[in-house]
């Protein structure tokens, strides 16, 4: 059995699926998510690093990226497959101090893998809460939901959450080729 299943069964508040991302949904979400032109990219819910990969093909050179994930198990295997990467096994909560362990102040770009679907109410809205507060102003937040989770009211909930918090949120193409069917919400926080 494959760590991420065994992590699936064992730890359900902290995987949010059995399979990893698809390469294809990994190219949607770094696609317009801003990093190309961010010098603070920091990746949050990295799993596996299925997102991981094309973050680190896209960011320029002389970028700062983070990655953080809080499934110990989980983040083994991270390190492993990206061991020239800051990879921090952690709680979002803790960026304040990575930030300030690296002499930043804010963060330009957001790509989270978390399992928003699982979380409740209070999780989703903290963990929102430090995402945007150490996020600069005009900069990007984007994260996917599965398709099949849409007919969920804690899914219309969670997309409630994400158009109050952020100046702008634009629904992305359903990425078929993953496993589930998942699409992307780009956010933008305002200038």
């Amino acid at each position: 059995m494959s760590e991420l299943i065994k992590q699936f069964f064992f730890n359900p508040r902290t995987i949010g699926a059995m399979c990893p991302s698809t390469a294809l949904l990994g190219k949607e979400i770094t696609t317009n998510a801003g990093i190309e032109n961010s010098s603070v990219v920091v990746e949050v819910g990295a799993g596996t690093g299925a997102f991981t990969k094309h973050i680190i093909e896209r960011i320029p050179p002389k970028s700062h990226f983070f990655a953080v994930e809080i499934n110990e198990q989980v983040c083994k295997i991270l390190k492993n497959r990206f061991p020239d990467e800051k990879i921090y096994n952690c709680c979002i909560s803790k960026l304040p101090e990575i930030l300030e362990e690296h002499n930043l102040q804010t963060v330009d770009s957001f790509i989270s893998g978390l399992p928003w679907a699982v979380f409740p109410d209070k999780l989703q809205d903290d963990l929102l809460k430090i995402i945007y507060d150490n996020l600069k102003p005009g900069g990007s937040f984007v994260t996917f939901a599965y398709l099949q989770g849409m007919v969920l009211p804690s899914a219309h909930k969670f997309k409630n959450k994400l158009m109050k918090t952020f100046h702008s949120v634009e629904k992305g193409r359903v990425v078929w080729g993953n496993i589930p069917p998942a699409f992307v919400y780009r956010c933008k926080k305002k200038q």
